[in-house]
C-alpha cells in the first residue's frame, strides 16, 4: 500500500538494527585493545565491504564497483534518467581506529535505504550509497570520482603501503582505466554525508546534532630552522645559535595565532625532528610540520603572513634561519545553502536541538562537492575523541543522525524534482 504524506513524515529508521549492523563491521579487523584496524585495500577491508555489497543487494540496490575502487549501491527511482541522490562514507581506517569514523556514514545510509524498501517507498531519483576507496590516506575514491585525481602513481608511492595500482585491483578497480570513475557535472543531485564529529564541540553544547556549514580548508608547511651544532658544555649561553630554541619560540607564535579571538581558526606544530639529536649537543637544525585549518582562505592567508612576521624577528634573535615551505593546500568547501536549510528544517520537525558548525576535519564530501550540492550531518563524539580505540557515539545518537539523513533525502528528492527550484540553491 502507497504511504500518505502523513506516514511518511513519521517514518523513522530501525535504530537497533542500524547499531547492530555498526557493531558488526566493528568486528572486522578487531583489535585486542577494542580499537579496529582495516587499513585501506587489506583484507580486512575487503571483507567489509563484501558484507556491506551484501546488504545493499538484500536492500534492494544494485551494486557495481568503478574503476577507482569505490563501491556503489542503486536504490532505483521512479525516473531512473533523473539526476541521482546519493550518501555515504568510507569503510577504511586509521591503523588504530574506533569503529564509527566513515563508518557510521555508509551503514546510516544502508539503514535508510532499508527503511525505505521494507516500507516499499520509491523515491523519483535513485539514490546511491558510495563507499569511497582509501578515505583515510589518498582519498583516491572521492577524488577519482570528482575528476581531481593524480594519474601518476608515483604521486601515492608510500614506503609503508603497497602501490597503489595493484591495491585498486584487489577491490576491483583498475588504475588503468581511473579516469572512467569521473562522474560528469549533473549526473548527481546531491550529495549527503552523515559523520560523527570527531571532535568536543556537540557533546559541550548538548545537542545530538551538528549542521555543518562547510568543510575548513587545509594549510600544511614544512618549517626547517637551521642553527649551529656545538657542543652543550662549552658553548656560552650568549653565543649560541639553537635551532631548538628558535623553534620552540616558533611554535608559540603558532599557537598564539591559533588562539586569536577572530576566527575559528586552529594551529598545529604536529611533528619535530631534531639534528643531531644528542644530549650533549646543542639542536644545529630541527625540521617541523604546521597544520592550519579555517572556512576563511583569507583568514589563513592573515595566520600565515603573522606567523612569517614572526618568524623574522625569531631568527634575528636567535641567529638562526628559519624557512616555511608549502605541502598542501585544500580550498574551504561551504556547505550548499538550500541542503543546510533543509537539515535545519528536518531537525526541528524531529524535535532534535541543532547547532551549527564547521567541519575542521577533511571528508570525502569536501571532494565530492566539486560535482554536485553538497551537505554534512555530524553526531557527538564522546569526549570528542576519533581515530582512537574509545572513540563512541551513542546508540541514541547513531539513531537521530540517520532519521536526519532519512527525512533529508525525502525532502531533497521533492526539491530536486523541479529544475527551477534547484536553480535556486546556492552555496553558504
Amino acid at each position: 500500500m502507497v504511504k500518505t504524506a502523513a506516514e511518511i513524515a513519521t517514518l523513522q529508521i530501525n535504530g537497533d538494527r542500524l547499531n547492530h549492523t555498526v557493531k558488526t563491521i566493528g568486528a572486522i579487523g578487531a583489535l585486542p585493545n577494542g580499537g579496529v584496524r582495516r587499513l585501506a585495500f587489506s583484507p580486512e577491508d575487503i571483507q567489509a565491504r563484501r558484507q556491506v555489497q551484501t546488504w545493499m543487494e538484500a536492500a534492494g540496490m544494485t551494486t557495481t564497483i568503478d574503476t577507482a575502487g569505490n563501491l556503489i549501491g542503486c536504490y532505483p527511482g521512479r525516473f531512473p534518467d533523473a539526476p541521482a541522490l546519493a550518501t555515504g562514507s568510507h569503510l577504511d581506517t586509521v591503523p588504530n581506529a574506533g569503529i564509527y569514523d566513515g563508518t557510521y556514514g555508509v551503514l546510516a545510509g544502508l539503514e535508510v535505504v532499508r527503511t525505505l524498501h521494507e516500507n516499499k517507498i520509491r523515491l523519483d531519483h535513485s539514490l546511491e550509497l558510495i563507499v569511497f576507496a582509501d578515505e583515510e590516506r589518498t582519498m583516491i575514491g572521492s577524488k577519482a570520482m570528482a575528476g581531481q585525481a593524480q594519474l601518476d602513481p608515483d604521486y601515492y608511492v608510500h614506503p609503508h603501503y603497497a602501490p597503489l595500482p595493484p591495491s585498486l585491483a584487489a577491490i576491483g578497480g583498475n588504475w588503468d582505466r581511473l579516469t572512467e570513475a569521473q562522474r560528469q557535472p549533473g549526473s548527481l543531485a546531491a550529495f549527503v554525508e552523515v559523520h560523527v564529529e570527531q571532535g568536543p564541540v556537540l557533546e559541550a553544547q548538548g545537542g545530538p546534532i551538528g549542521l555543518v556549514t562547510g568543510i575548513v580548508g587545509q594549510r600544511r608547511y614544512s618549517i626547517t630552522i637551521e642553527g649551529q651544532a656545538s657542543h652543550a658544555g662549552t658553548t656560552p649561553m650568549n653565543m649560541r645559535q639553537d635551532a631548538l630554541v628558535a623553534a620552540a619560540q616558533v611554535i608559540l607564535a603558532v599557537n598564539t595565532i591559533g588562539c586569536a579571538d577572530n576566527g575559528d581558526q586552529v594551529a598545529t606544530v604536529g611533528s619535530m625532528k631534531l639534528t643531531p639529536n644528542v644530549a650533549n649537543t646543542i639542536p644545529g637544525q630541527v625540521e617541523m610540520t604546521l597544520d592550519m585549518r579555517d572556512l576563511s582562505n583569507d583568514r589563513l592567508d592573515q595566520m600565515i603572513a603573522a606567523l612569517e612576521q614572526n618568524m623574522g624577528a625569531i631568527a634575528q634573535t636567535t641567529q638562526t634561519r628559519i624557512h616555511l615551505r608549502p605541502k598542501l593546500r585544500n580550498e574551504p568547501v561551504p556547505v550548499n545553502s538550500h541542503i543546510h536549510h533543509t537539515m535545519g528544517q528536518v531537525c526541528e520537525d524531529l524535535g532534535l536541538p541543532s547547532a551549527p558548525l564547521p567541519s575542521r576535519a577533511s571528508h570525502d564530501a569536501q571532494i565530492i562537492a566539486s560535482l554536485t550540492d553538497m551537505g554534512m550531518i555530524f553526531v557527538p563524539s564522546d569526549g570528542g575523541i576519533s581515530h582512537a580505540e574509545t572513540e563512541y557515539t551513542s546508540p541514541e545518537h547513531c539513531a537521530q543522525g540517520a532519521n536526519v539523513l532519512l527525512h533529508t533525502l525525502l525532502r531533497l528528492d521533492r526539491h530536486y524534482g523541479s529544475t527551477e527550484e534547484a536553480a535556486k540553491a546556492t552555496a553558504i
